[in-house]
């Protein structure tokens, strides 16, 4: 590191902006890594020093009502903040393998907070001795570069339904659902709502295409915002659900939600599937599975059980990595088959990092079709537009990621030496 950039990342920022141009892209990218990292040494370093002033209060932090407001008088913290800082340092003290994961720095503030208090509320299901596996499940979701809440709130969100107890989880109670339409006084309306997580996979999937972003004839981006474009798809879909409301049918058909689950674990009876049993006899932990919806992510077992007593059933063959094995192939295009076979492998777009749901992606040919790349699940990958083009040409780009399938039958990617010169194959996205 040049005498520079250690400046850059242990000085002041005081008139630093008019001296950055000295530095070569490659030492603003470490610069902003290095920051990033001193932050999180800074932050474990707060909530320890905090945690330990609540113990041992003087005066000062008694006089402002507990460390937390004290510590928001003494910075530019709000309130909110200073007690939540306090708060995860208390929680820490129950949980050594979190609060060491959170002192080294592989594991954010907003990480540690997702994590103790799922470990402080554990499922009703979940025996005591479950924690510690739990936890390391949790810390592997949260640890490293390519951590994200996504990530870590499917973990949680995986065991809950894993050790799913005969009270309803709140992602699946519908007594709970609120929608509020009211009017205001220049003539709008607001509309705000809270549902279950299978209303909300039905209005997302129904909201898919009608809120892609749409280029013009001309081909110029299509410069409205998420949220614009959101709104368009809302009325676009009741406008279309009125056009056809005076038929009183939908078509008697009911293909609105995909939920994935492992036949054995929608099998009533877990004795009628070769499950592999656990060293006490039961189920291994790692053996059991969940429902998992495109758009929301998991699904108890049991509601996934009441979606298929009326549904329409697609088998999609699996390999013991969990790959599913290949169907027809033949021509260029992806039949409908493959894709839901893509769909059960991938889950999205498998670019590492990349949280582009299902109904937003393109089957990619790892090998493209025009150099004799056949239609088969070994040479196909969910990609979402973006990560698509970039494997194909990309502007300004230099260097080009490759795609491997490894020996689990699922695609590795390859960063180019410009990324990473060791070149370390990466997982996909959803391999974690």
């Amino acid at each position: 590191m040049s005498v520079l950039l250690s400046d850059v990342v242990s000085g002041s920022a005081v008139g630093l902006r008019g001296r950055l141009w000295r530095l070569s892209a490659s030492e603003l990218r470490a610069a902003a890594v290095s920051a990033s990292a001193e932050i999180l040494r800074l932050e474990a370093v707060r909530v320890a020093v905090v945690d330990e002033l609540s113990m041992r209060p003087d005066d000062q932090v008694i006089a402002s009502r507990g460390v937390g407001a004290w510590l928001a008088a003494n910075t530019m913290l709000q309130i909110r903040d200073g007690k939540k800082i306090a708060a995860l340092g208390a929680a820490l003290r129950p949980f050594p393998a979190v609060a060491a994961r959170f002192d080294d720095g592989d594991c954010s503030f907003d990480h540690a907070v997702l994590i103790v208090a799922f470990c402080e509320s554990p499922p009703k299901g979940m025996p005591e001795e479950a924690l510690p596996r739990c936890i390391d499940l949790l810390l592997a979701a949260a640890s490293g570069v390519e951590a994200t809440t996504t990530k870590v709130r499917n973990v949680i969100a995986t065991l809950e339904r894993i050790f799913e107890s005969d009270k309803i989880p709140p992602a699946e109670d519908d007594d709970r659902n609120e929608l509020r339409i009211a009017s205001t006084l220049n003539g709008r309306v607001v509309v705000r709502g809270d549902f279950d997580a299978l209303t909300g996979e039905m209005l997302l999937s129904a909201l898919s295409n009608l809120t892609m972003p749409t280029p013009a004839p001309d081909g110029t981006p299509d410069t409205r915002s998420a949220a614009k474009r959101t709104a368009d798809g809302f009325t676009e879909l009741i406008r279309r659900y009125l056009d056809c409301a005076k038929t009183g049918a939908d078509g008697g058909q009911r293909p609105h939600v995909n939920v994935h689950i492992n036949a054995r674990d929608l099998s009533e009876h877990r004795d009628c599937a070769a499950t592999p049993a656990a060293p006490d006899g039961g189920a291994a932990v790692s053996d059991l599975d969940v429902g998992h919806m495109p758009w929301l992510g998991p699904l108890s077992v049991s509601q996934t059980r009441l979606l298929g007593c009326d549904c329409f059933l697609s088998t999609v063959l699996l390999d013991d990595h969990g790959a599913p094995l290949d169907a027809k192939p033949g021509k260029r295009l992806v039949t409908a088959e493959q894709r839901v076979a893509l769909i059960a492998r991938d889950r999205g777009c498998a670019f590492p990092g990349c949280t582009c749901v299902p109904a937003w992606t393109d089957a990619h040919h790892i090998r493209h079709w025009a150099n004799g790349g056949p239609t088969v699940m070994n040479n196909l990958v969910l990609l979402c537009r973006s990560h698509h083009r970039l494997m194909h040409r990309k502007s300004g780009f230099v260097g080009k990621w490759v795609i491997r399938i490894g020996v689990d039958n699922k695609p590795w990617f390859i960063p180019p030496p410009s990324i990473d010169p060791q070149q370390h194959p990466r997982p996909a996205n959803t391999t974690f």
